[in-house]
């Protein structure tokens, strides 16, 4: 009777083991796009420069973005990137201020050079940011306001995950 009950126990472990593995959000394929109607996102490979966040094993990956506006002219755009943490339902901000500096402070006339940028077709490109290996998602928000309707805002979520 024990050797069945031990026999099942081990079966059972060795069926549902590989579903406790945790899961990071690695790219297996580079760059990876998703498309609207309005914009083109892609996550690439980082661009590495002088100064650059280097990735750390075990710590974070490093990757770029690359935003193409692919619809109609707009007035202002801020974009947002964020990623997941296991177990909860809060999202971390990729992107941010020092300390010292006001994040609000000329924020919308950097919203309109970035519109101003993307309605010329040249592309918005975050050359390198990390991303923790623990993360699962990593979502890219776009918040832009169009040249036909000024003052409504619009907004437009991208979920890459593995």
């Amino acid at each position: 009777m024990n050797k069945w009950f031990i026999a099942l126990a081990i079966l059972c472990i060795l069926v549902t083991g590989p579903s406790f593995q945790a899961k990071a959000l690695t790219f297996d394929h580079l760059p990876t796009n998703q498309t609207s109607k309005q914009w083109s996102v892609q996550i690439g490979k980082a661009i590495e420069s002088k100064g650059s966040v280097k990735p750390e094993i075990s710590k974070f990956h490093t990757y770029s973005l690359n935003l193409n506006n692919i619809g109609e002219d707009v007035l202002t755009v801020k974009v947002n990137m964020y990623r997941n943490e296991p177990d909860s339902k809060t999202k971390y901000s990729l992107t941010g201020c020092s300390d010292e500096k006001d994040c609000n402070q000329n924020s919308h006339e950097q919203a309109m050079a970035l519109a101003k940028q993307l309605n010329e077709k040249m592309p918005y490109i975050y050359q390198n940011f990390p991303l923790a290996e623990k993360a699962t998602e990593l979502e890219v928000e776009i918040i832009w306001m169009p040249k036909e309707n000024p003052g409504r805002l619009l907004k437009e979520t991208f979920v890459f995950t593995q």
